[in-house]
């Protein structure tokens, strides 16, 4: 089953909660939040206290993507605030299957991702023990950004590894997807969708009710 995960990084916030509620009444069951430390990414976003207020509100599966330096320091925090899965870079990590294992450990589901110039071959011997492996088409830490048509490709390569390795895991992409390139991003075996400019601007419930065509 194909998954939409609208990025809150694109949210109003001084509408966040009505936003939400649009969400969770077309029945939207995932929510791309992107925590950025502003050192690892040039960007700073948010982080455990703005997931915690915000889960006090919504029902939403928390898909949180944690843009920071050395992720396993806060994992406890990003479960006590409500993250369900947990995706961290490898290029961020001091020992990428020690941190993934530790989000498991914690009752998280775990994900890997990596840079758009990161190999492919650097994330293949952690896809075996993840519940999503997050293929970035844009350079993480703004919004807006141009789709990477290359992504295309890694989705396929981690796709035919996940296939052999790791069946029950999903594939998830992030980065400027629109209704223009959504067909492509699925056909590369994509089964997570992660949009935030795309759903949340303009008429959000239209937009949910475009991609879902696409998406079914």
């Amino acid at each position: 089953m194909n998954i939409l995960s609208p990025s809150m990084l694109a949210a109003d916030f001084g509408r966040l909660k009505p936003q939400l509620d649009t969400l969770e009444k077309n029945d939207i069951k995932w929510l791309h939040v992107d925590v950025m430390d502003g050192m690892f990414v040039p960007s700073i976003s948010f982080g455990m206290p703005v997931i915690a207020s915000i889960r006090k509100q919504c029902g939403l599966f928390f898909d949180t993507h944690l843009m920071v330096v050395d992720p396993e320091r806060y994992i406890m925090d990003f479960k006590n605030a409500g993250s369900d899965l947990l995706t961290v870079h490898v290029e961020a990590c001091k020992d990428t299957a020690c941190t993934m294992k530790k989000v498991k450990e914690v009752g998280m589901q775990a994900g890997i991702t990596l840079n758009p110039e990161t190999d492919v071959k650097e994330i293949l011997p952690f896809v075996g023990m993840a519940d999503l492996v997050l293929v970035m088409s844009v350079h993480p830490g703004f919004g807006g950004q141009k789709f990477i048509p290359e992504a295309l490709d890694k989705a396929r390569a981690i796709k035919k590894e996940l296939l052999k390795v790791n069946p029950s895991c999903r594939l998830e992409m992030d980065g400027g997807i629109n209704l223009s390139n959504l067909e492509s991003v699925l056909g590369s075996g994509v089964d997570t969708i992660v949009a935030g400019t795309a759903i949340f601007g303009g008429d959000i419930e239209d937009n949910i009710k475009r991609f879902r065509g696409i998406m079914a």
